[in-house]
Order: structure tokens, then sequence, then C-alpha cells
């Protein structure tokens, strides 16, 4: 059963206790003359109308939100709510009234039978199911119009023992017990009012529940990459809690990670709070720990500029800088040469006017053109040469090899093993060996491109 049909069942089913009991009690207190059960009977009559309005609110609160209702329905809820909270005031007011004037006055007592005290206990038998199953549809769905509505049935069994106290009372020939008793149902009545009042006035104002705030807090900052969380703001709407937070990320990662952070902390915060709503705003950061690299890493990027092979020098008193930056080979040489002096131009800013920054320019690689598988003779003759030049042990085994034909040339895919010990750079310097030897043995062969591994545990 989904959580709204839950939420509405379960009102509609009070909706038909309430009315029931309320009109048993007010024919019952007419006809003895108990100003005490006729109150909780109109106390009842609220009861139903507050159950009916709940019974209506939660069909519209669980809406989606619209073009016109971003924040989805949820706030009618505490709206009917302090709507009910009136009610009771006014109900309240009017027992008192009522009370006062009979004590002032002296009216009879009731008249005494069993008919009252069978009606009330199977009224408190009535309430006391209702509130357990209000508030269980409400502790589920985190409904605060069916909490409010699971707390007026609670009350009720609370003015129902007091109803039964002044008719024992007047029983026992104390003729105030019963006007008594009314006004103690008013009481009752008036201090729930203010329960309910403080937790909806709470609500529609925006007060976050005690102890969300560092719970949302603790969620964020145990999503991997989140370094601190700057700000964090936190609501209730209905069901759903939604929060808003600042939160800062390395400024190193690229965007897909960054959205990688915001997704797993939506996840975060479901699984503390349920039904939530969040929305996460990421402020790129620098680390402690970030490198010279990383730090230029970041400046080209934010340039939208291609760079690679970063070599950083520091002399003490002076770092000295070399990147290779792409662009566009066909890209005319003064415009190119704009392009690294504002780069340079960049890292100074960030590093200091002394740090001395030497760009070298290259085209950038374009893209491989379409091509075509070439013949098994030419996979095979190449896959041959490839073997021949691995002769020294540490680069060894070549296989995978491919071979593509395009209207640049050749395009040659290979695999090889190496020594594990082997350093990157050494492997790196022993395959560009191999692959400067194919080349020459086959100009026809435009790019060469490896992948050197480990060999097989």
């Amino acid at each position: 059963m989904s959580a709204q049909h839950n939420k509405t069942s379960v009102a509609a089913i009070s909706i038909f206790a309430s009315g029931g009991m309320a009109a048993a009690k007010f024919v019952v207190g007419i006809a003895i003359g108990s100003l005490a059960l006729i109150s909780e009977a109109l106390h009842s009559s609220v009861d139903l109308i507050a159950t009916i309005i709940t019974w209506a609110v939660v069909r519209v609160s669980d809406k989606p939100a619209d073009h016109e209702h971003h924040y989805g329905h949820g706030k009618l809820e505490s709206i009917s709510a302090l709507g009910v909270t009136a009610l009771l005031y006014v109900l309240a007011g009017g027992i008192l009234v009522e009370a006062y004037s009979r004590l002032r006055e002296g009216t009879p007592p009731p008249t005494i039978s069993a008919v009252p005290f069978v009606v009330l206990v199977i009224d408190i038998v009535v309430n006391l199911w209702r509130a357990r199953a209000l508030h269980k549809a409400a502790r589920e769905t985190r409904s605060q119009a069916l909490a409010a509505d699971a707390l007026h049935f609670a009350s009720d069994v609370m003015g129902s023992f007091a109803v039964i106290a002044g008719l024992i009372l007047a029983a026992l020939g104390f003729w105030w017990g019963d006007a008594a008793a009314a006004a103690a149902v008013a009481v009752m009545i008036a201090a729930l009012g203010l329960r309910m009042a403080g937790s909806t006035v709470q609500t529609l104002v925006d007060r976050a529940p005690e102890g969300a705030q560092d719970k949302a807090t603790a969620a964020i900052r145990g999503v991997p990459g989140v370094i601190d969380v700057e700000r964090l703001r936190l609501r209730m709407v209905g069901a759903t809690t939604f929060i808003d937070t600042i939160a800062k990320v390395p400024r190193t990662y690229p965007i897909d990670r960054v959205e990688d952070i915001k997704r797993n902390a939506q996840i975060a915060v479901s699984k503390a709070f349920g039904d939530a709503d969040l929305t996460f705003t990421a402020v790129p950061v620098a680390r402690d720990n970030e490198t010279v690299r990383d730090r230029i890493m970041v400046i080209a990027r934010n340039s939208g500029l291609a760079i690679h092979h970063v070599t950083v020098h520091d002399l003490g008193a002076k770092l000295i800088v070399g990147i290779d930056l792409e662009v566009d080979g066909e890209m005319p040489l003064d415009r190119a040469h704009d392009v690294a002096n504002t780069l340079e131009r960049n890292i100074q800013e960030d590093f200091g006017a002394d740090v001395e920054v030497d760009v070298h320019i290259e085209p950038l690689e374009p893209e491989l053109p379409f091509g075509v598988d070439a013949s098994p003779e030419r996979v095979q003759a190449i896959a041959a040469a490839l073997s021949e030049y691995a002769t020294d042990g540490e680069i060894h085994d070549i296989h995978n090899v491919r071979v593509r034909d395009t209207d640049a040339g050749e395009i040659v895919n290979f695999h090889c093993r190496a020594t594990p010990s082997m350093s990157v750079i050494k492997v790196h310097e022993q395959v560009d060996a191999i692959e400067r030897a194919l080349r020459r043995a086959f100009p026809s062969v435009k790019r060469v491109i490896s992948h050197a591994e480990p060999p097989r545990a």
C-alpha cells in the first residue's frame, strides 16, 4: 500500500469513528443533563471536523511540486493544523464559560445511570485505537496533519476519564463534580491547542527540526570528495526535508567528478532523512597538499587550454616552469603566441611575477581519421617487426597487434609486457625506441599507439 493511500485510508476511517462517538456522547449528555459529557461530545465534534479537514488535506499535500508551488503542497498540512487549533480554543472558551456559569448558579447534577459509563468506555477504546493507528501512519508518512489528529484522539481519552470522574463525583452527591469535569476537559483542550500551535508555527516559519542541521552536515561531510560544508540551510515542507548547502570540493577535480559528488551527497541525505531534496552548490578550493603541477593544470583548464609535459624546477629563490601547450595546428603563429603569453601571465599572477615560464607550442593532435582494418598479411608483417625490435628481454611478448588503413596513413596499436621492476620512464623510453624503429621500417605508418603491462601472474 502506498504512503498516500495509507494516509487517506486512516483519515477516512477516523471520520466515521469520530462521527459515531460524537453523536452517541451528545445524545446521552443531553438525556442525562451532563455538561462534561456534552463538552466531550463537542470536543469529539471538533475532532470530526479536524479529521475531515485532514482527510481532504492529505489528498492534496502529497501532490508533487508544480510551476506555482515549487516546494510542493506539504505546507497545507501545517495550515490545516493551525485552523484546527483555532477551533479548539473557541471550544475550550465556550466550555469554560458554561462551566463557570453552572458552578456559580448551582445547577442540579446530571441523572446517573450505566449508559453514560458504557458509552465512555467504548469511546476510550475507540480513541485509543484511532490514536495508535494515526500515530503509526503519521510516523511512517511524516505527516503533520495525521500527527495532530493522533494527538486529538489521545487527548480524548484523558477527557473521557475526566468525564467519568465527574459523573462519579455527581453520583456521590458532589453537585459540582460534572461542571468541574467540564472545566477540566476545557483545560485539556486548551493545553492540546497550545502544543499543536507551537509545533505548527515552528514548521510554518521554517524552523529546522532539533538536530537536523548537524545530521545533514555530517551526512554531506561523509561524502568522498567533500572537503567541508561552508553553509547549510534546512526546512521541512510536509514530509520532505529541503536542504540547501554550499560545500567545498577540490578545485583540481573535473566537472564529472564534482557531479558524482553531488549525486552521492543526495544519496547520503536521503538515507539520513528519507524523503530529502538537496540543492548542492560546489565551491572549488585549493587543498593544502596541492602541488605546483596541480595548480598549473587548474590554471590551464580554467583558460580552456590543453597542456602536457609540465616540468617544475625549484631553484630556491626562483621557480622555473616548462609547459607543452597544444593549439590548433592551423592557427597562425602570432595568435598561438598570444595564447601562450596569456597562459604565462596567468601563471605569474598565481605564483608571482618572478616565476619563469617557458611554453613550447605544438599542434594539437587531430582526431584519428576513419579507417579500415589492414589485411592479415600486413598485420602479420608489422607484428613480426615489432617482435624483432623487442629483443632486450625487458620489453617482450608483443601481442594484440592491430593495423588500420586511413587516408592519413596506417595506425598501429599493440600491447607488450615489461619487467615489473622497470620504472615508467624506462618503459616509456624503450617502447618509444620500438615505435621509432617501426616507423623507419614502414614509412606508411602514421602513428603508433602502445600499451605496456606487467607479465601475467
